[in-house]
């Protein structure tokens, strides 16, 4: 499988390429008040509202501040029935990479969003992020609507 790696404070980190429908650069985004603090904000996709979730904030890293490799990537997240885009900002994006073989373990319980430990062919172990579950259903809620909160 083929996997687009970042990095949270030290560590790697990895999405399915297949999951990643766009990568953008950094782009200013609209605050949110009221939204929980890793929600970075929206972002004007072509005038459509785009949530974006700072993935160092999420996973309990201070954001860094933007630098020439941080990216928004576009993903679409099941809610509710319907298909909902969601940008990630990712620190220090460094490109695709192969997993060698499956994943080594479940996840993370205490974060669900956190996928399975698997070895990269380019060496080392990297952490996949599962984008469906990445909102928890009162931020889904908050970010699409009532009708958006994650099934």
């Amino acid at each position: 499988m083929n996997v687009l790696v970042f990095h949270i404070g030290p560590e790697r980190y990895a999405l399915p390429l297949a999951a990643v429908l766009r990568v953008l650069p950094a782009a200013r985004l609209k605050a949110l008040p009221g939204a929980p603090d890793y929600v970075a904000g929206l972002l004007d996709l072509h005038g459509e509202p785009v949530p974006v979730i700072d993935l160092s904030r999420l996973g309990g890293s201070p954001a860094e501040t933007v630098r020439y490799d941080t990216r928004i990537l576009l993903v679409d997240l099941p809610a509710a029935g319907a298909t909902r885009r969601l940008g990630l900002r990712a620190e220090r994006v460094t490109g695709v990479e192969t997993l060698l073989e499956a994943p080594l373990d479940p996840g993370v319980l205490a974060a669900p969003w956190l996928g399975a430990v698997a070895r990269s062919a380019a060496g080392g172990m990297l952490q996949l992020i599962e984008p469906a579950r990445l909102l928890a259903p009162e931020v889904a809620a908050l970010l699409f609507g009532s009708e958006g909160a994650a099934a």
